[in-house]
């Protein structure tokens, strides 16, 4: 599972120039369903306990009910479940009253939330959202489903997946009842077809009115992926209301970047403090960055080179600490980049830097080696740099001659000597 996951990290570092998949918050997933006639679950965005009170109010005023619900706007799932850090509150709670939702709000707003996605460390919340009851009595029991879309890439088709048993505990559903998981795959070239939607509303046990909302949910919600190039739509739950309404009471929405040009309105949704600080500095220079948790940094031209990169790494006794591809542009300021990138992180306590000179020649880089180091100065890490291909002789000599804790090596055995040495502190 790791690797497995390594592997999927990489592949969206090498396919996303820029930055990985661009994830949005709740609230501006349900702007963009909405754009396209999906029913959602109305609501305010609140950035202070206050405004949550006056959300609160204008939600009762709307729609008559004094509930509303509470929600902490983060990049991560299983906030119903998470806590925020020094209360026992949730990152998502019903309050009966507009007062009760100052109170919610302010206990959320400014903490750090701790999830199940969000790992020990959590993240800060600084929006929260307030939206409308939508549990109200009437003449049915409301029901909560589960429902996706996204590419499976084993069919080069769209697949719907969904599901009768909705709500926070889909993941457990998928692991011990499978067979209550659903999917109906989608021909690009036609796109959904009416018989699809009616079956996926006929295999979630739907009659009458509840039936027909449905087919409406699902045909709106198959063409806002396709129309806004996304990666994915996770919509969880789908309600069906007291009064048989179907609508999407949470949304999750994660785009294709390689697609944003196309649409300046969703690229400017992202929110960059929901994502890692390397990452986006690494985006700004044109660099292919993934954060992982070792102890040896990697500089690399190439995603092949860059897996050969980590298994010189392991088995020299050390674990990368992220995939940092330069490119075929390395140069002194993409190398000075990099290694401001890389030294950001404590846990390093040594770089590697293995180039292949085909596209770039060898010299080229180790002399923006050379100059990045002096750039930045005193580095407090060993540097070991492989260079191998045009030039790379040269190379070599212009890094042994520079006077600086920089160690080269010509092939891949010496390098991982070097990696040995400087993981257990004998370099």
């Amino acid at each position: 599972m790791q690797f497995l996951k390594f592997l999927i990290l990489i592949l969206n570092a090498i396919f996303a120039p820029k930055f990985p998949k661009m994830n949005i918050h709740e609230y501006q997933a349900k702007q963009v369903l909405k754009s396209f006639g999906v029913a959602v679950q109305e609501g305010i965005v609140a950035e202070t306990a206050d405004e949550a009170h006056a959300a609160a109010l204008k939600l009762k005023e709307q729609y008559g009910s004094d509930f509303v619900v509470v929600k902490a706007q983060i990049h991560a799932g299983g906030r119903g479940k998470g806590t925020i850090v020094g209360k026992e509150q949730r990152g998502v709670a019903v309050a009966k009253n507009a007062d009760k939702a100052k109170e919610i709000a302010g206990n959320i707003l400014g903490g750090t939330l701790v999830t199940i996605q969000t790992g020990p460390k959590g993240k800060f919340v600084s929006k929260v959202l307030v939206a409308q009851d939508v549990y109200y009595p009437g003449a049915n029991e409301p029901k909560e489903y589960y429902m996706s879309v996204m590419l499976d890439r084993s069919q080069s088709k769209n697949i719907i997946v969904y599901s009768t048993e909705g709500g926070m505990d889909i993941e457990h559903v998928a692991e011990h009842t499978p067979e209550l998981i659903h999917k109906e795959t989608i021909d690009p070239k036609v796109g959904l077809q009416g018989f699809q939607a009616r079956k996926i509303a006929f295999n979630l046990g739907l009659s009458g009115e509840a039936h027909k909302q449905m087919v409406k949910f699902v045909t709106a919600l198959y063409t806002a992926y396709d129309s806004s190039d996304s990666a994915m739509f996770e919509i969880n739950p789908v309600l069906k209301t007291a009064d048989d309404k179907i609508i999407a009471v949470d949304g999750k929405v994660s785009f294709d970047d390689s697609a944003l040009y196309r649409h300046p309105d969703y690229a400017a949704m992202r929110d960059l403090a929901e994502e890692d600080p390397t990452e986006v500095e690494a985006g700004k220079h044109n660099l292919n960055f993934v954060k992982l948790d070792g102890n040896v940094g990697c500089m690399v031209n190439g995603a092949g080179l860059a897996m050969a990169t980590m298994d010189i790494i392991k088995l020299s006794g050390g674990e990368p600490a992220n995939f940092l591809d330069v490119g075929g542009s390395a140069n002194a300021t993409t190398v000075e980049a990099g290694f401001r990138i890389i030294l950001q992180d404590p846990n390093v306590k040594a770089i590697l830097i293995n180039i292949f000179g085909g596209i770039v020649r060898c010299d080229r880089v180790a002399q923006g080696v050379v100059d990045a180091y002096k750039s930045i100065g005193n580095i407090p890490v060993p540097i070991i740099v492989r260079l191998q291909g045009t030039n790379a002789e040269q190379a070599k000599k212009l890094i042994d001659e520079s006077g600086l804790k920089v160690y080269s090596a010509i092939v891949l055995k010496e390098a991982a000597d070097l990696v040995q040495k400087a993981v257990s502190g004998t370099i």
